[in-house]
Order: C-alpha cells, then structure tokens, then sequence
C-alpha cells in the first residue's frame, strides 16, 4: 500500500503534508503535490494533515488512475521537503469537481 494526492489538490496545494513526511517523498508540480509510492512508507501521517482531503490511501476504490499520475509525475517534478504557502485562491478551488481535466499542468514546480 501507499498513499497517492487526488485531483483535490490541484489548485488547491495546501503543503501541510509535506511538514509531516518523515521520508520526504512528496514532489512538486506547478500546481499539485503527488507522493512517490516507491518511497512512501505508508505511515499515513500525511493523510489527516491535508485541508482539502486529496490524500487517500491506495486500497480505497476507484484509485488506480491517480497511483499512475502520482508514480509518472514524482519521476519527472522535484523533490519537496519543505512547506510554502498555498495559493491565495485556493479555497475557491476547494472540492471542485473535475479539476484533472479542467487545470491539471503537467509542468514541474520549483521544490526545495
């Protein structure tokens, strides 16, 4: 098992997650967080810190699609360690439905 960030975080990219990590296997893309599922050891710590609930665990149903984004995506955006601020509209963003198809930027973040 591991832990993977759904579509809730696009837009949103609360980085309270990342603060908690004890093997830092969060990565930065320009506007989501998806976790490295070789390098999480799935202690679920990071799953209760997120505001907008985009961490799940990958046995819940339905989550295939987002262990393949989040395993492509820590393989090409950098490693992050360290929390930023979140965008300023992120609350607008919050519980959106269909934000993979409508914002999702395969574009890297900046990260450490």
């Amino acid at each position: 098992m591991t832990y993977v960030v759904t579509d809730n975080c696009i837009k949103c990219k609360y980085m309270d997650c990342i603060e908690v990590c004890p093997v830092d296997c969060f990565y930065e893309g320009e506007n989501m967080l998806v976790i490295h599922p070789d390098e999480c050891i799935d202690c679920g710590v990071c799953e209760p810190e997120c505001p907008a609930d985009a961490i799940k665990p990958d046995t819940e149903p339905g989550l295939d699609k987002w262990l393949q984004v989040n395993s492509e995506y820590a393989e090409k955006w950098p490693n992050i360690t360290a929390k930023k601020e979140p965008p300023a509209d992120a609350k607008t963003f919050d519980g959106e439905a269909g934000k993979f198809e409508k914002y999702f930027s395969p574009e890297p973040g900046e990260g450490d």
